[in-house]
């Protein structure tokens, strides 16, 4: 679906840009199309020119058409052929073009330089990746990545209302996977319930989402580990089925990671449970604007160490989430920064087992004046 143009954000953006003096942002994350110009392309092949002043310039493939003018936020379109048959060359290379014309007026322009991770186009199976050509085009540029995150860090009103949309879909497929959770089940079966659930229920959510995809890691018993696929391993009674999870509407994401058992849960895990539930609450009383991000990452692992797990856990414990599931900011011990009203914050404390196991929390929240608001109505508490 169409939203109405989100003059907060990109109002922001510009002043951003004000301070660094550049003249327009040139992008081509997919992420960072839509973060700009509310337009989530199906192959990566788009690319904004964003100015300081004026129209932004929205480059895309012919047949995206249609789409582009029903949800862009600008009526400056570029198409290129997606085929050419006198041009052998890739899409991306009419992109370049493209993005080179509309810049051509500009002198100072901020480039994608930096750029670690992006969300994937809407295929989301083929994150697009930047060729040489894209930076040797732009050989002055300045890099525009920073900006780009202090920009994302705050979500506006309309960004929280649809990341909302993204953390109903997630914890609603959490409801319909663990009422039919059982014993002896895939965890790949688990996995497709909870992703169907998304896929098919999510897209029209509503009447105001498009599309919407899941994407999943789920681990059951002594499965449950960090960095492992799913597998075909049997979902276990009296033990947690872990769900890492992950819904993206329309390109907000949300990322939670969430727990279901069938049957009564064994007293190890009743006992590892509460100890991150404690950890987890002396973090949320943390989390308010001024806070520092370096504290959260060592209130967490102290609190783990203290209650008999050093060196836990081996993945980070909190970052924003918006227009891609892992954005800035990130909470660090060695790291800087503060936490501020708007952010929205994954936070997720877990602790594992030498040999299979263990359990992870993790929700998203919104930073009010007022301190954290948990945005998933799945609890954490699953017993």
């Amino acid at each position: 679906m169409s939203w109405p143009r989100d003059d907060v954000k990109l109002n922001r953006v510009q002043a951003l840009m004000a301070e660094e003096e550049l003249d327009p942002l040139v992008v081509r994350a997919p992420d960072n199309v839509l973060y700009l110009t509310n337009f989530w392309g199906m192959k990566g092949y788009d690319a904004a020119v964003f100015p300081r002043e004026g129209p932004p310039v929205l480059i895309t493939i012919e047949p995206s058409a249609e789409e582009a003018a029903a949800n862009a936020w600008t009526t400056g379109i570029a198409l290129v052929p997606g085929y050419d048959p006198a041009d052998p060359r890739p899409p991306l290379a009419r992109t370049l073009e493209a993005v080179i014309e509309a810049s051509r007026p500009y002198e100072k322009v901020g480039l994608e330089l930096s750029l670690g991770t992006q969300a994937a186009d809407r295929m989301v199976g083929e994150p697009t990746t930047f060729t040489k050509a894209w930076f040797d085009a732009f050989p002055q540029a300045a890099d525009a990545t920073p900006l780009l995150a202090r920009a994302r860090a705050l979500k506006t009103e309309q960004e929280i209302v649809r990341m909302r949309l993204a953390n109903e879909i997630a914890a609603a497929a959490m409801e319909h996977v663990a009422a039919g959770l059982e014993p002896g089940m895939k965890e790949s079966e688990a996995a497709a319930i909870w992703e169907g659930f998304v896929h098919g229920e999510g897209t029209g959510w509503k009447g105001q989402v498009e599309l919407a995809l899941g994407f999943s890691l789920v681990w059951s018993g002594r499965g449950i580990r960090t960095f492992t696929a799913t597998g075909h391993r049997p979902v276990q009674e009296h033990e947690p089925t872990l769900f890492e999870i992950w819904v993206c509407a329309d390109g907000y994401w949300c990322d939670h990671t969430k727990n279901a058992c069938p049957g009564k849960l064994d007293p190890a895990y009743e006992e590892l449970l509460d100890v991150l539930l404690d950890v987890y609450g002396r973090a949320l009383d943390h989390c308010r604007p001024g806070a520092s991000l370096a504290a959260l990452d060592v209130l967490i692992r102290d609190g783990l160490a203290e209650a008999g797990y050093p060196g836990q856990p081996s993945h980070p414990i909190a970052h924003g989430v918006g227009a891609r599931a892992h954005e800035p900011p990130y909470a660090h011990q060695a790291g800087v920064g503060v936490i501020e009203e708007g952010m929205v914050l994954a936070i997720e404390p877990g602790a594992y087992w030498e040999r299979g196991g263990g359990l992870r929390i993790e929700d998203n929240f919104l930073i009010t004046a007022d301190g954290p608001e948990k945005l998933s109505s799945y609890p954490d508490d699953f017993r």
